[in-house]
């Protein structure tokens, strides 16, 4: 428990000790006074601390960068009909609320944010079957359950109050600065995965598959489609620079569909 007598808290001590132990700031330790180290160890100790509406401000700063940043299709538009039908049903889902769209853009990749928003690639889509993009969608509903964007963001808070680079609003609610989104993107939602990560949120998208009544090796099809498409490697398909080893990840499938 954090104690507000003036003294400090052992969660802030040892923030300040990660501070004065190597993480990179704004100056040498030696050149900051005790207080603005203090200052620092505490934003610090508070980023791990955010709770789930504070980092939604956060996300909802980014999903809405994302949105102005690629062309989102719209209801008249074909990706943006076919995305609504097979999401049909899946407005909110094991107690979240999604916001799936489609992005009309050639890669094949998709990403999903702690706020619910999932976006899922025009390239990803001519790939990929109904049951297939499901798949996608109940993998990236899986990152966020898990709480791995959840976890990432919190180190990038982190990072981020030792650099004191992120402003207040004059609400009293922290944001991001506009300069720095795209920053947060990249260390948040588009840095690779790892082996850990990717096996749980597969294993969240069968599970959604079935309870949904999809078709659950669609799970399996999908990875096979991914590896074939970069040659066996990460080669340059984007959802494999941020989603790795898909060839043994549809062997991992297989063996559940038995």
């Amino acid at each position: 428990m954090d104690r507000n007598d003036g003294t400090t808290s052992r969660r802030e001590f040892v923030a300040m000790a990660t501070l004065l132990g190597g993480v990179s700031i704004a100056a040498p330790a030696g050149a900051q006074s005790l207080g603005n180290i203090m200052n620092s160890a505490k934003k610090v100790a508070k980023a791990a601390s955010y709770s789930d509406e504070e980092m939604k401000v956060f996300f909802d700063q980014m999903s809405e960068d994302m949105d102005g940043k690629n062309p989102v299709a719209g209801p008249d538009d074909p990706y943006g009909q076919r995305l609504a039908a097979l999401s049909q049903g899946l407005e909110s889902h094991d107690g979240l609320d999604l916001d799936i769209k489609a992005y009309l853009v050639r890669d094949v990749n998709a990403f999903a944010m702690a706020n619910g928003t999932i976006r899922i690639f025009a390239g990803l889509m001519d790939e990929f079957n109904d049951d297939e993009v499901r798949y996608v969608i109940g993998h990236e509903i899986g990152h966020v359950q898990r709480k791995h964007t959840k976890k990432r963001m919190q180190g990038a808070l982190q990072r981020d109050a030792a650099l004191s680079v992120a402003g207040t609003a004059s609400s009293g609610v922290r944001r991001i600065s506009n300069s720095e989104l795209g920053r947060f993107f990249g260390d948040v939602v588009s840095a690779q995965h790892s082996q850990k990560h990717e096996k749980e949120a597969d294993d969240y998208a069968f599970a959604f598959m079935q309870q949904k009544g999809y078709n659950a090796e669609a799970c399996a099809t999908a990875l096979e489609k991914l590896d074939a498409m970069s040659g066996g490697s990460s080669g340059g398909l984007e959802w494999t620079k941020t989603h790795p080893s898909p060839k043994s990840r549809a062997k991992r499938m297989r063996k559940k569909l038995k």
